[in-house]
């Protein structure tokens, strides 16, 4: 890790103890020095890479969809995913145009997924996802919240992490839950790349690879925006034929036809020429 603090996404310890739970514990890209003052994201959009070969895209959802890093609960090889529509509620200490700008991050990946229903809510209650909003000091004893002191200690020490997210899921690989933590002051573009990030792998594509150049799924990576390689990604993991719990030899044989409307829909969202 080049740049200090990362990012890793477990789920919650207090579910661990009573269900079935994948926790996957990963670090990911945060932010160089001087990162935190960068704003202006659109010269990183201009200059992104959008053509990609069908082999590039599939070797990338394969690398980020299946298994983990590391599992409390064991590797886990099989498609996770929410099979219901995904509200997401903040909490916690944000000021308002943090929540203004996740409520916009939210919108934006509703925008360019197809087929995943997401949006904001105002009622807890109605959320899957909770987006908690704390300072950087506080981090450290909100992550022993979740986890409890010795696991918050082994998180700290190994990591550092700025940012976190996990899922819990049900006996289907139906993902039921997710949390994700946020720190608000770390600058504009950690909070935006954290956001980001967090948010989609809380979605299902869990992993962390350094394979793959091109998506903010590599450590090295930061991008501060939804870019068209993810796009992809996140459009074949929500394509109605991909469902909860397949093996890759069950995506693989519905891939052809996957990819052909995830292509067609990303270019036409992104207005990319083919």
């Amino acid at each position: 890790m080049q740049h200090g603090a990362r990012h890793l996404r477990p789920a919650l310890a207090a579910a661990l103890a009573v269900i079935g739970v994948l926790a996957t514990i990963a670090p990911l890209a945060a932010a160089p020095a001087g990162a935190s003052a960068a704003t202006d994201f659109s010269g990183h959009q201009r200059s992104e890479k959008t053509d990609f070969t069908d082999g590039q895209i599939i070797d990338g959802f394969f690398r980020t969809a299946f298994g983990a890093e590391f599992h409390m609960a064991g590797r886990v090889d099989r498609i996770r995913k929410y099979d219901a529509p995904v509200r997401v509620y903040a909490e916690g200490e944000g000021h308002a145009h943090r929540r203004a700008e996740l409520a916009r991050i939210v919108a934006d990946i509703a925008g360019r997924v197809e087929h995943l229903d997401i949006a904001m809510t105002n009622d807890p209650d109605e959320a899957n996802v909770t987006v908690h909003l704390v300072r950087d000091r506080n981090l450290g004893k909100t992550i022993a919240t979740f986890y409890g002191e010795e696991r918050a200690r082994e998180i700290r020490e190994s990591l550092d992490p700025q940012c976190l997210s996990g899922f819990r899921k049900n006996d289907r690989f139906e993902i039921e839950r997710s949390d994700v933590i946020l720190t608000i002051d770390n600058g504009d573009f950690v909070f935006r790349d954290c956001a980001y990030e967090e948010l989609l792998q809380s979605l299902g594509p869990i992993n962390d690879t350094d394979k793959v150049p091109w998506t903010m799924f590599n450590d090295d990576v930061q991008k501060g925006f939804f870019d068209v390689y993810d796009q992809y990604l996140l459009n074949i993991l929500y394509h109605p034929a991909i469902r909860p719990g397949m093996t890759v030899p069950e995506v693989k044989a519905v891939l052809p036809q996957v990819l052909t409307d995830v292509r067609s829909y990303v270019a036409r969202v992104n207005r990319l020429t083919r």
